[in-house]
């Protein structure tokens, strides 16, 4: 029979096993906005990188941090399997695309890391702007804090009115986003959900109006 220490081992090596899996099919993203500045051979770059959930907020980080003081603004993000760059007048490859490996270097989704340059009167040359934007925007997620990234989707469904107060309360105590549009007949609500959040709720539904009603997907467009 095999003894405990071989039983535990074998346990142990299980585990870690799983632990191995489960981290490969996690993904992170960060908690908050966080910035890195530094020069190099007299140009001033400076990084900030904020978690992101759809094109929406891309365009107001965007605009929240235009700065028409800079030489250059380039920028990477990568939401999902979506990803974007920018080189902003900077040699092609040499800016965009070495934030971009700094962001999938770090296994990040959901975010956007945006790199500001102020010219000092000397070239760098290719090899050394994609050193500096790509390092800069590297030290920056270093200061991060990652957080796991739970997968959401957008949901809706309807209901009576006298039905309201009772899915009301449901999206509240499940911390659940939503809003709420009345209607002529009721209750048309939107609502942003956890994905382990979407069956129980929907069952509910069917439950309060005994099959009249069912909870719809929201599926949003790809981009390429």
């Amino acid at each position: 029979m095999p003894s405990i220490i071989g039983l535990q081992n074998l346990k142990n090596r299980l585990y870690c096993r799983s632990a191995v899996i489960c981290s490969r099919f996690m993904s992170f993203t960060i908690a908050s906005s966080v910035s890195f500045e530094e020069d190099i051979k007299k140009s001033r770059f400076q990084a900030i990188a904020a978690p992101v959930e759809n094109e929406q907020d891309i365009k107001n980080f965007l605009e929240l941090h235009k700065d028409s003081t800079t030489t250059h603004q380039c920028w990477a993000w990568k939401i999902g399997h979506n990803v974007r760059f920018n080189d902003d007048g900077e040699p092609s490859g040499t800016a965009g695309r070495p934030i971009l490996a700094s962001i999938e270097g770090n296994e990040l989704n959901n975010i956007i890391v945006l790199v500001n340059r102020w010219y000092g009167g000397i070239k760098l040359g290719t090899g050394g702007l994609v050193r500096a934007y790509g390092g800069c925007a590297g030290q920056c997620l270093l200061l991060a804090e990652k957080i796991e990234l739970v997968e959401k989707k957008k949901v809706s469904f309807s209901c009576q009115f006298n039905e309201w107060a009772i899915f009301q309360y449901e999206l509240n105590q499940q911390h659940i986003e939503f809003q709420e549009q009345y209607t002529a007949t009721g209750v048309q609500v939107d609502a942003l959900l956890q994905v382990h959040q979407i069956g129980p709720l929907a069952l509910k539904i069917q439950d309060i109006s005994r099959g009249r009603e069912q909870l719809k997907i929201v599926e949003e467009p790809e981009h390429d």
